[in-house]
């Protein structure tokens, strides 16, 4: 079942400016967090030099010392962009509807989310990969079939069954919906369980939203 969304309600759900969930979403893993602190260490202790270089001999000091705050705090501020932009690719669709469905097929599959070489006893580099179990939830409804969720598997994830109940954000370029640009993450209320890639939504706004229109 499908129910497109009234106007303005695609905004809120779907926030302009990072919500906790998605700062910590895109914090990343350890290896992008230490790709953050060095360009914000780098960047900071390059600015604060140029500007204390041309403090009094040119205009242009304040503006490097700036530029060097900026930096230092791009720990803050790169997880915010980067959840902007996420929650913008959804935003920007001209039609947006609730969907509530089954889940039809469910299944693992490992993916490689990282490669690199790395120095083996003997020293000799070998690539080393890191996997990581992914669940992939298929939906439908009485309309037949509509498309896929998936997600890091997690302990809590097991109890996950074809049949339940599941409710998403369905997003298109077309005001019919003949044609599905988009998917958000899923609420299973069976189970009380939000599942998916990154948090979209705000959460208890779309739990309401659902209450109020799947009665």
């Amino acid at each position: 079942m499908l129910l497109p969304l009234r106007p303005g309600e695609l905004l809120r759900l779907i926030p302009a400016v990072a919500t906790g969930p998605q700062f910590n979403a895109c914090t990343g893993n350890p290896r992008k967090v230490l790709q953050r602190v060095l360009i914000s260490v780098i960047g900071a202790v390059i600015a604060l030099l140029i500007s204390q270089t041309l403090l009094f001999s040119s205009q242009f000091g304040p503006v490097f010392l700036v530029v060097g705050f900026v930096f230092a705090l791009y720990l803050l501020w790169g997880p915010i962009l980067e959840a902007g932009q996420k929650n913008s690719t959804l935003r920007r669709y001209p039609a947006a509807a609730l969907f509530e469905g089954q889940i039809v097929d469910l299944y693992t599959r490992e993916i490689v989310e990282e490669r690199r070489e790395q120095a083996n006893n003997d020293g000799r580099l070998e690539l080393v990969e890191n996997r990581r179990t992914w669940l992939t939830l298929e939906l439908e409804d009485e309309e037949g079939y509509l498309g896929k969720v998936r997600f890091p598997f997690e302990k809590k994830h097991q109890q996950i069954r074809a049949g339940m109940v599941v409710r998403v954000l369905v997003l298109s370029e077309r005001k019919d919906f003949s044609q599905i640009g988009a998917i958000s993450d899923a609420w299973l209320p069976q189970l009380k369980l939000w599942v998916g890639e990154y948090p979209f939504l705000l959460r208890p706004a779309f739990e309401e939203l659902c209450l109020k229109r799947f009665r």
